[in-house]
């Protein structure tokens, strides 16, 4: 009795983690972007980052937009991302 109450805490404890998990979007400020390919170095990089679900870079305004499952991901692994392809970024506020 005791394991099997113990298993079904442990079931319960790990889907209800799934469901608190959202897609989110974020925008983030790129100050560094200088030309108009910039972007698209900003967008793969971030691409691979796991849970990322779509990215929209701008040369124009020297953003990038990000939707993503904040359960695989976080704003600070995307920053991590297009700093690590040499563009540090932040979320815009």
């Amino acid at each position: 009795m005791n394991l099997a109450r113990t298993a079904l805490l442990l079931a319960l404890a790990l889907t209800s983690s799934l469901a608190f998990a959202a897609v989110k979007t974020v925008t983030l400020s790129v100050p560094g972007m200088t030309c108009e390919l910039c972007p698209i170095t900003i967008r793969k990089a971030v691409s691979r980052v796991p849970g990322v679900s779509k990215v929209e870079a701008s040369y124009d305004t020297k953003q990038a937009v990000v939707t993503f499952d904040d359960a695989k991901t976080s704003v600070e692994a995307l920053t991590k991302a297009t700093a690590d392809a040499g563009f540090p970024s932040k979320p815009v506020q």
